[in-house]
């Protein structure tokens, strides 16, 4: 019953009138519990459709944003995630702060044992910019 519970929260998947979020501060990562917890086991998400704008040009940034993560108790949910990478489409932020939000609201929202964000940002004169943001934080 706790689990049919749990996925009755989810307000993204299985509605297909859900509308994007104007900005990440709108939307929300939506969790379900992990089926595994007692193993360690690796989460890969992709996506090459992810824009933010440049906040001095106000021109767009495209990226590749991949996150790999080891849950814990909660996993994300794959179609929140996709709502909240697209509130970002009107986000005025550096590369370097958008993929350092990224991170800090994933790990906010599930807690996870181990997480990496990587942004591979198009070239723009000729530089093309990566950055990796990882929780716990590695020194």
């Amino acid at each position: 019953m706790a689990k049919r519970k749990r996925a009755a929260e989810l307000t993204l998947l299985g509605h297909s009138d859900a509308k994007l979020p104007v900005s990440p501060a709108e939307a929300r990562l939506e969790t379900f519990p992990n089926p595994a917890p007692q193993r360690d086991y690796r989460i890969h998400f992709e996506t090459d459709d992810f824009t933010s704008v440049c906040p001095v040009t106000g021109q767009p940034d495209f990226a590749r944003i991949d996150i790999d993560y080891v849950p814990d108790r909660l996993c994300v949910e794959s179609k929140s995630l996709k709502f909240y990478l697209a509130s970002y489409r009107n986000e005025r932020a550096f590369n370097e702060a958008v993929t350092n939000r990224i991170l800090d609201d994933f790990v906010k929202a599930c807690a996870p044992r181990d997480a990496i964000v990587t942004a591979q940002f198009s070239a723009r004169g000729g530089i093309a910019l990566t950055v990796r943001a990882e929780y716990p934080e590695k020194h």
